[in-house]
């Protein structure tokens, strides 16, 4: 029986790559994408979750979320990363697929309650969408299989800062609500993340083997691995959003810790994932009660792309 999951995205490059693996994936059933602003605004991102949509080999809905985070002041969006567009400027025609009318927060907690135990939810922009679920439907908590998500840093350098990872930026307060949330959460983040590198060969391989959808990742990724090229002097793009379908395929890829997670919601360190392990004990308050989560600290590095290559190439 394949696994329910609930993609929470904001298209993007990676969130392409991570988006088509998944479709790609017979062990997994795409109940529907669910869009919020983060690489591109709410509205672009619905636009190209429409058009990611129309590469599923089956019917996968889209469903619009929100446009701003919880509290803070919206960041700007990441356009010299991702292209004003999301998929580094290649003027892909749209697609004539229309949104659903249902809000994408209602979605996913309809989908969880008629799916108790089942669902996976796996974000990969801003929690905002997902910290509203909880707001809104705090029995969903104890209804979701599993939350998957990329985002954070537990030991490694941040991407938007010295400490944060750009999507827990997105939105400090409400991923600070989702990794306290007594559910199963899995992060994802650069620590391991960091380690795995897509190069432009690698896209070139995938095109030549699965033409429609290859060529249109390889022409989306050029854009983002010239920016890590450019920015890192990495001759590749880091594998985020893809790690958390490769985690839910095959979690043996990737060796995890356990413990508390908070996040820093204001000052000079927010958006910071600070981690506390499960063994160590701290006389200062803000870690008690809390539920432990897992934070994947290292990858078998090459398995991991082989298994992401080899899904888009299918």
């Amino acid at each position: 029986m394949s696994r329910k999951i609930i993609i929470d995205t904001d298209p993007g490059v990676d969130d392409a790559l991570a988006i088509v693996m998944a479709a790609n994936s017979p062990e997994l059933n795409v109940l529907g994408l669910t869009t919020v602003f983060g690489n591109v605004s709410v509205e672009q991102a619905t636009t190209n979750a429409l058009i990611l949509s129309e590469f599923a080999g089956y019917d996968i809905p889209v469903y619009k979320g929100e446009a701003v985070p919880v509290t803070r002041t919206p960041a700007p969006y990441a356009d010299f990363v991702h292209g004003d567009d999301g998929f580094g400027n290649i003027n892909w025609p749209e697609s004539d697929k229309q949104a659903q009318t249902q809000h994408a927060v209602d979605f996913i907690i309809e989908q969880v309650r008629k799916y108790p135990g089942e669902v996976t939810l796996v974000p990969l922009g801003p929690l905002t969408n997902i910290a509203r679920v909880l707001e809104k439907a705090p029995d969903v908590a104890a209804l979701v299989k599993e939350v998957v998500l990329m985002g954070g840093a537990a030991r490694h350098c941040g991407n938007v800062s010295p400490v944060a990872e750009a999507n827990i930026m997105g939105d400090p307060h409400a991923a600070d609500k989702v990794f306290t949330a007594n559910w199963p959460v899995v992060m994802i983040g650069l620590d391991v993340t960091s380690q795995v590198l897509l190069k432009h060969d690698d896209m070139q391989k995938i095109a030549q083997l699965n033409p429609k959808q290859g060529e249109f990742l390889r022409q989306a990724s050029d854009f983002y691995i010239d920016f890590y090229q450019q920015t890192l002097g990495i001759a590749g793009c880091m594998v985020h959003d893809p790690s958390t379908i490769a985690y839910i395929l095959d979690p043996s890829l990737f060796e995890v810790e356990q413990g508390r997670i908070r996040v820093v919601t204001d000052g000079l360190a927010i958006g910071q994932t600070t981690f506390a392990p499960d063994d160590r004990k701290f006389p200062y308050p803000g870690w008690d009660n809390l539920p432990l989560q897992k934070v994947c600290m290292k990858v078998r590095a090459q398995a991991l792309l082989d298994l992401v290559t080899g899904r888009l190439s299918a």
